[in-house]
């Protein structure tokens, strides 16, 4: 590569890196970035949003709630030991406890962040659905989700992402949801989620040792509209631990409004490059001439 190629090259690209930046600042002041995730901010959020509380110490692993969801979003009557396609939700045995899991329906979901075409939604309701018009099948909501809840339909022609959606069509009805509905022993309970939290605290305090200090969903990955009440003892629920209180879209974002500082720094020192490199070759190239010229007289 000449020396005029190589200028021209290291020109360009930090032409093209800077006008980069440019346009992706102009691009995040024209569209707006995401919020922060204060206190204040998530008090707003949650407010009338429904919300389902399960007491652990409460089941009694009868499958009312596992039997009525399939029949309420016409999926077969077989029971399932684990969340799938065919199951929205399921009752587990986990060292002398009947635990359920469902969609953790975040409050600041990881699915709805990552799906390209805007196929998941967080609804007014607290709940996370799918729209099965919009999704173009890609799964990135099941690589997010932290609790691994989004399930596929493998087997299908039509294969769909499948998940617990709070029961939308009782909800639009005015009913209850399913699950709680049915369940004899109030071990899942249904309401605003600001509410359940008092509850699930007020067990806590009232009933001093019957349970972990700790409602989980309250600050998991920002916090969740499904909470659980879990029995104090040294056991495996099923549930991830060691998750972070930050929610993961809000984590990646802290990342992504980055990326355009960093591209400006590189683009300053290209330039830099750039300027220091022209200004040698300028002086070479004066220093040609000069030689030159005196080589031109001593011949004269």
């Amino acid at each position: 590569m000449s020396i005029n190629r190589r200028r021209q090259f290291i020109g360009g690209v930090s032409k093209g890196i800077l006008g980069g930046l440019l346009g992706q600042l102009g691009a995040t002041e024209a569209s707006g970035h995401l919020p922060d995730n204060g206190d204040d901010e998530d008090t707003g959020r949650v407010n009338g949003q429904f919300g389902i509380l399960f007491d652990a110490t409460r089941c009694i692993g009868c499958m009312a709630c596992v039997r009525l969801c399939k029949e309420e979003h016409g999926l077969p009557p077989d029971l399932e030991p684990n969340l799938s396609a065919r199951s929205l939700t399921v009752v587990q045995k986990k060292n002398g406890y009947f635990m359920r899991r469902l969609c953790m329906h975040c409050l600041t979901p990881s699915c709805v962040s990552v799906c390209p075409v805007g196929a998941l939604e967080k609804t007014d309701t607290g709940a996370v659905i799918w729209h099965e018009k919009r999704c173009i099948g890609c799964r990135y909501c099941m690589m997010a989700c932290p609790f691994n809840v989004p399930t596929y339909e493998w087997w299908s022609r039509n294969p769909r992402v499948v998940k617990c959606d709070m029961c939308q069509h009782r909800l639009k009805e005015g009913r209850e949801i399913a699950c709680s509905w049915v369940c004899p022993l109030g071990a899942t309970s249904f309401g605003l989620r600001n509410d359940l939290l008092r509850e699930a605290h007020r067990r806590i305090r009232t009933q001093n040792g019957s349970y972990l200090d700790h409602v989980y969903g309250e600050t998991e990955v920002g916090g969740t509209s499904t909470l659980y009440l879990l029995p104090v003892v040294s056991a495996d629920f099923g549930l991830p631990v060691d998750l972070t209180e930050k929610a993961l879209p809000d984590l990646t974002w802290e990342v992504m409004r980055k990326i355009p500082y960093v591209i400006g720094t590189g683009a300053v020192l290209l330039g830099g490059i750039w300027w220091i490199i022209n200004r040698r070759i300028e002086l070479e190239q004066v220093r040609h001439e000069l030689d030159q010229e005196k080589k031109r007289e001593r011949d004269q």
